[in-house]
């Protein structure tokens, strides 16, 4: 299943994105230099959905973008925008060439190694296992983890029972599909992106009675997608382990928590990848990465954690950061 064709689409827009963006090209380039696909950078567009221009118009990030041989691609929320901006890898994905394999990227990746060389079963979408248990949350008065679930692959009539997992108990989080959405695949953006979308939007605007207390911001996205994913037939297993989210790519979030918690290497790729004068330039007018990459702040936070000995979650990770006075978004 190596070597077939594909793209890559992140999101890139006003603010933080732009630079991301760039980050995210540059190590493309240097990591995997022989993908021969296309990468898009869809950028929404200004309209009723946003209260200020999201689109990308700093001119050195796209002249930086162009030189890493990015791809603009402009799309339209329709259903998102301001209100929901997790919905931009939603509604992007239906201006992304029809027919055409596709993997998506949070922006907040770095690419560390030859992702053309990631055995991706198109066929068989999936997404990132780098997750916790974040959703949902029953309530005291039910229904439970189960019946929650059940509710969904009912709404959009799909099997529930092939989902799960059978070897973890019932009602524990693993048993269930969900991913991050950091990153998935499938083999027609536009098709993929269609039934995200109608899953997304119906969930949103008819609630289901088993979904009432829980919150569906930010979670929206992570909701559907295993619905989207299991749909096509896709599941969980089908990347081999420790490629993406591992030896190939790095979905850091934030540079606090990429040097707290991510490898040697990781930090040396980032620090490669960033060192020469034209992306240097660029990414300097963005604050944190200023500070954490050029400036130091990042061995600062690093210097706080034993890396063979980091909290189980994330959020203790950020509150020790906050603590030190090194958060930074």
């Amino acid at each position: 299943m190596a070597h077939q064709p594909f793209n890559i689409m992140i999101v890139g827009q006003s603010g933080r994105l732009q630079y991301e963006a760039v980050l995210f090209a540059a190590s493309l380039r240097r990591f995997a230099p022989d993908f021969s696909g296309r990468l898009f950078v869809a950028t929404p567009q200004p309209g009723t959905n946003w209260d200020k221009d999201p689109s990308l118009r700093n001119q050195s990030v796209l002249q930086a973008l162009s030189d890493l041989d990015a791809e603009i691609l402009p799309f339209e929320s329709r259903a998102f925008g301001q209100s929901y901006p997790y919905g931009n890898k939603i509604e992007a994905l239906l201006a992304m060439p029809e027919g055409e394999r596709f993997v998506f990227f949070d922006t907040d990746t770095l690419i560390t190694g030859p992702i053309d060389q990631v055995p991706f079963e198109f066929h068989r979408p999936s997404a990132s296992l780098r997750r916790e248990g974040t959703w949902p949350k029953p309530t005291l008065y039910g229904p439970d983890m189960a019946g929650i679930w059940r509710a969904l692959y009912d709404r959009f009539g799909l099997d529930f029972e092939t989902s799960q997992d059978t070897t973890q108990p019932e009602n524990y989080w693993k048993r269930y599909l969900y991913f991050n959405a950091g990153f998935f695949f499938g083999a027609c953006p536009r098709a993929f992106g269609q039934r995200f979308l109608e899953y997304a939007v119906s969930i949103r605007d008819d609630l289901p009675p088993a979904l009432i207390g829980q919150s569906l911001d930010p979670w929206l996205d992570q909701i559907s997608l295993p619905l989207v994913i299991h749909s096509f037939g896709g599941a969980r297993d089908v990347l081999p382990e420790g490629q993406l989210d591992g030896d190939i790519s790095c979905h850091y979030r934030s540079f606090p928590l990429l040097y707290a918690r991510e490898s040697d290497a990781v930090v040396a790729a980032l620090e490669e990848v960033t060192a020469p004068n034209k992306i240097k330039k660029v990414l300097k007018q963005y604050e944190p990465m200023k500070r954490m990459i050029y400036q130091g702040r990042g061995a600062k936070v690093r210097a706080l954690f034993d890396r063979d000995n980091l909290p189980r979650r994330e959020q203790a990770l950020r509150n020790k950061i906050k603590s030190a006075g090194f958060w930074m978004r």
